[in-house]
């Protein structure tokens, strides 16, 4: 077997009684909505609560493990935010495999399928040692307090903010400003738009219960995306003449889409292959490091086409789409911008945290 083949095949002969049953997503006659009442725990410089309140924790080099599964847009953020940054030797990083059933993420593709700082097989695990019974989803990314094993936070979009603004003291030298004070406003603008339109526009239409649900969540999605076209025609970035947290947010939906929002979410208007301006746009990010080299295509694949029973009751997983247009020429340099300001590219991936072989575009 292929390694692809072989680790569709591990995630197919998962299903065994205890890895069997499926959470659900689809509820028949209504539309979509995400649960967003997160762990809103903050980790930050001093261990000071959250401008709104929020518990405090403070930052500590080596206490905290950010775990957050490849296949997961929302986690891939905060994995492509902490290589950007330079964070590795700061918070350690566990990754779950693509597939898991109703009761959580497993730490299946480590030996013995157990996180080896954590000692847990389930995230679940950390989220039940600080909340007992924790009754709503247990989702990634997560960081979670190495000392005592418990979850801290799984609120994703605060956690790659904090790593721009209260983990500084841990920057590598070069680092990018991915939230920088001058265009904030501007930032959290965009982002406001792109999440509640495009990152959890594609499960509006992919989970939606009804015709008139799809429909609908169908029309907001590519009023959207062609916002974005027509602005990614006359700018490098989204925001500003560098790389910023709007850039990452928009690009792990963009790395998903014509692989598996195309399908099997009826996302199918046009591939992004077929808009000109987002899929030069995503072919330049996906040639930045930080980018490209956190990209797992068939992790991606076997997690939406194995996981999603009620939308992909087979569970077969496509063998497409071809993956070598990601490396393509996309001239993007004539529209000016510097990718990351007056700072530097990261370095090489860390050992033990590259994408496998065969996962990505082939040279």
């Amino acid at each position: 077997m292929s390694q692809e083949t072989d680790s569709i095949q591990q995630a197919a002969d998962g299903k065994t009684a205890e890895h069997s049953t499926r959470g659900a997503y689809v509820t028949g006659g209504a539309e979509f909505t995400r649960d967003t009442n997160y762990i809103e725990d903050r980790i930050t410089r001093d261990g000071r609560p959250g401008d709104n309140g929020e518990p405090g924790w403070p930052v500590e080099a080596g206490r905290y493990r950010l775990i957050a599964a490849r296949a997961c847009p929302w986690a891939n953020r905060a994995v492509i935010v902490r290589r950007l940054l330079g964070l590795e030797n700061a918070i350690s990083l566990g990754q779950p495999g693509p597939t898991h059933d109703s009761r959580s993420w497993t730490f299946d593709l480590d030996p013995g399928g157990v996180d080896p700082v954590l000692g847990i097989e389930r995230l679940q695990e950390a989220y039940f040692k600080r909340f007992p019974g924790y009754p709503r989803g247990i989702t990634v990314p997560a960081i979670v307090d190495v000392p005592t094993g418990a979850v801290v936070t799984n609120n994703f979009p605060q956690i790659t903010l904090d790593f721009s603004t209260e983990w500084t003291e841990f920057h590598r030298p070069g680092a990018p400003q991915l939230y920088p004070v001058h265009l904030r406003e501007e930032i959290d603008q965009v982002n406001k738009r792109v999440f509640t339109e495009v990152n959890n526009g594609v499960y509006r239409c992919g989970f939606a219960g009804s015709q008139e649900a799809y429909d609908s969540a169908y029309e907001r999605l590519w009023a959207a995306l062609d916002w974005l076209e027509e602005r990614l025609t006359r700018q490098r970035y989204l925001v500003g003449d560098t790389i910023t947290e709007a850039d990452v947010r928009l690009f792990t939906t963009l790395a998903r889409f014509d692989a598996v929002y195309h399908g099997h979410f009826k996302c199918n208007r046009q591939k992004l292959s077929e808009m000109p301006a987002l899929w030069a746009y995503a072919r330049d990010l996906f040639q930045t490091p930080g980018f490209g080299d956190t990209t797992d295509f068939v992790q991606i694949k076997q997690h939406y086409y194995i996981v999603h029973e009620d939308i992909n009751p087979t569970g077969i997983v496509p063998a497409g789409p071809d993956l070598r247009g990601w490396l393509e020429d996309h001239g993007r340099e004539s529209l000016g911008g510097r990718p990351f300001g007056d700072g530097t590219p990261p370095g090489p991936v860390r050992q033990g945290e590259e994408v496998a072989a065969g996962h990505g575009p082939q040279t």
